[in-house]
């Protein structure tokens, strides 16, 4: 797949976004405490900011694996975006999923996957 170089900074950049909003939506829900710091939940930020990280890191690198790579990000993302939509009406979790999408959107494109995230 041949894609600009802009739309690969564009998915680096969402992957960049994604990392810092769902690490600083760890440290809140840990602080909050109820269902949003429920283990299932918290894992998967902690998976969803790591996948960011690597999927980047991957893309600046110009890894031959950066296609895979974010395909399993775009997959992450997706799932870390309906865990934060569960919390209700929450801004920062509202902030969040709108960070996952954006990202697991472009990964998607990355992946070579024209499906939506």
């Amino acid at each position: 797949m041949n894609l600009s170089s802009g739309e690969m900074q564009q998915c680096i950049s969402n992957c960049t976004k994604c990392h810092q909003t769902c690490t600083e939506t760890l440290a809140y829900c840990l602080k909050k405490g109820g269902q949003h710091a429920a283990a299932d939940h918290i894992k998967l930020l902690v998976d969803c900011a790591e996948s960011c990280g690597s999927c980047a890191d991957f893309m600046l690198r110009q890894s031959d694996f950066h296609m895979k790579i974010c395909g399993i990000c775009a997959e992450i993302c997706t799932a870390c975006a309906k865990s934060c939509e569960r919390m209700g009406q929450d801004e920062q979790m509202k902030t969040c999923a709108a960070a996952c999408r954006a990202c697991a959107e472009s990964c998607q494109k990355m992946s070579g996957n024209a499906k939506a995230a």
